[in-house]
Parts: C-alpha cells; structure tokens; sequence
C-alpha cells in the first residue's frame, strides 16, 4: 500500500512539473504556427508565445502586436483566437454555416473571439452577445 500510494505521488509531481508555461522566441516556435499567423494576419509581428508543455505535448500561445492572442492545441492547429475592434477575427478562419448566420442575424457585428470546443465553436460578437454553435454550425445557445 505505501509504495502505492508512493508511486501515485511521484506520477502527481511529475505531471505538476511537466505541464508549464514558458516564454519562447519566435524562432523556436513550430513552422505550421509561424505559417498561419503569416498567412491569416498578415503585416503583424509575434510579440509574445508561449510554450505550455504538457503530457501530450506542446501547445503554443502567441500575442501579436496589434493585440490579438491565438492559441494553438499540441498539433498546432488554432484552438482559440481573440482580436480587437480594430481587426476582428479573419472571416476565412470562421466556419461558413457560423459566418452565413452572424451576417444575416447580426450584420453589424464583428466577431472578436472564437473558441473550439469539443461541442462545436463559441464565438464573441463586439456588440457583447456570445453564441455557441454545434459542429455543423448550427446556433444552440445564445447569451449576453
């Protein structure tokens, strides 16, 4: 039973220590991340990233200088991605069924955060409103 119980102490403080944040240059940071801020956020520079090990790997956040954060999961693909009201999130990035119901619902707003979840997206409008999409891009809840 001690050696039990020893074994499942030194499993909690390896995995304590394993999973932490740590600032990384943008030279250290994976290609695919570099491509995409690149490619979807164009002319902006990485001001900050950070690298968050965990048991499963890697996940990357970055800051840029305009002040939008993405995150991205341990196959450095986008998890999470928050802008300004001077640049809103890219509509290339939003699924199609979400942007096709935020212009016709809601023209006037623009999308400042989108977040993956295992359900579907949630997704911030400027105007305050939070909706949460299933997968298919379908509004099942809506709050303010």
């Amino acid at each position: 039973m001690k050696n039990f119980i020893a074994v499942g102490i030194f499993a909690l403080v390896l995995m304590m220590t394993a999973c932490s944040d740590k600032p990384v240059a943008v030279e250290q940071l994976p290609q695919p991340v570099k491509a995409f801020i690149q490619q979807h956020f164009p002319g902006q520079t990485i001001t900050y990233a950070e690298k968050d090990v965990e048991l499963a790997g890697s996940k990357y956040d970055v800051v840029l200088a305009d002040g939008t954060r993405v995150d991205f999961d341990t196959d450095n693909v986008w998890d999470k991605i928050e802008c300004t009201m001077a640049s809103p999130v890219p509509t290339a990035l939003i699924p199609a069924p979400i942007v096709t119901h935020i212009q016709t619902n809601f023209p006037d707003a623009m999308i400042l955060k989108i977040d993956k979840d295992h359900y579907g997206y949630e997704v911030e409008l400027a105007n305050g409103l939070e909706l949460k999409f299933n997968k298919q891009g379908v509004l099942t809840e809506m709050d303010d």
